[in-house]
């Protein structure tokens, strides 16, 4: 009887170590860890804020400063297009742009004419794996900046041809999307449309793209939204961009105090875009998921 309840004395002393080890392990979970970092970070920031503050007496504060340069931020200087309207505005030219031509070339690729079809291959894995900066640069250096058309001289400004630059690479992403959207159809439906006597282009037009545009979109939409985080590279160009503008205030104002506000606040304008269309892309993925 001794040797049982000393037994179970230690099956207690076990369980309660077990349970008390758990409870620890518990405590240390990913949230925790979180709330503890930012209850030390709270004291540092607060002394850093506080240290900024006294050494910007006499000046604007960081918030006069953001509302002061929002509207050049968000919409250019007077009387000329930029800011972040401009990054809005070159994202859609440059998804039009290559979604046209992407399509074109992804019918390329499977079509039943071989060079076409090996054509249509290089041109989409050329620019699909060439990096975006460099395309930029290509077309930004060698494009001239006006051609003349029956004695006319047109212009071609700087955002055009940042649009046309960063279509490329949209052009072949969307390439390989129609590509593998046709390739999706089973091929139950295309011989079922040859009994038919239906022609080759009659199938696609009728029967094929019909439902690849459903499988399409989302994955259109999500290259929009890289497109969209893209466009500050066109401030490398010279584009008066929101990236441009940005950089533009803060030499203005020459305060390191306005470095992540002004850059946060380009992060934020950014975000509060894209986002939306992120979780709209899922919700769409979701409504237009193949079922088996």
């Amino acid at each position: 009887m001794t040797s049982l309840e000393a037994c179970v004395r230690e099956s207690k002393a076990r369980i309660s170590a077990a349970a008390s080890g758990e409870r620890f392990a518990s405590a240390f979970t990913p949230t925790a860890a979180f709330v503890i970092l930012v209850a030390c970070a709270i004291p540092i920031l607060t002394l850093e804020a506080r240290a900024q503050l006294q050494s910007t007496v006499g000046t604007q504060s960081v918030l006069q400063s953001l509302i002061k340069w929002f509207p050049l931020i968000l919409f250019g200087p007077p009387r000329e297009f930029g800011g972040f309207a401009l990054n809005i505005a070159v994202s859609f030219l440059a998804m039009a742009l290559g979604t046209a031509v992407g399509i074109v070339l992804g019918l390329g690729q499977i079509s039943i004419h071989r060079p076409l079809r090996n054509l249509a291959w290089a041109l989409t894995q050329f620019f699909r794996n060439a990096p975006w900066l460099v395309l930029l640069f290509f077309v930004m250096l060698l494009t001239p900046f006006q051609i003349r058309l029956f004695g006319f001289s047109i212009p071609l400004p700087g955002w055009l041809k940042a649009s046309v630059g960063l279509s490329l690479p949209i052009m072949a992403n969307m390439s390989e999307i129609v590509r593998g959207a046709v390739n999706s159809i089973p091929t139950a439906q295309w011989e079922s449309a040859e009994s038919l006597a239906f022609t080759r282009l009659q199938t696609l037009w009728r029967i094929i793209l019909p439902q690849c545009v459903r499988r399409m979109i989302p994955p259109w939409m999500n290259w929009y939204a890289i497109l969209t985080m893209a466009t500050p590279l066109i401030s490398i160009v010279g584009v008066n961009d929101a990236m441009t503008l940005t950089q533009d205030a803060l030499s203005a104002e020459q305060r390191t105090d306005l470095l992540m506000p002004m850059y946060s606040l380009l992060l934020a304008l950014f975000f509060l875009y894209c986002y939306p269309i992120a979780r709209w892309t899922l919700w769409l993925e979701r409504k237009y998921a193949v079922k088996i």
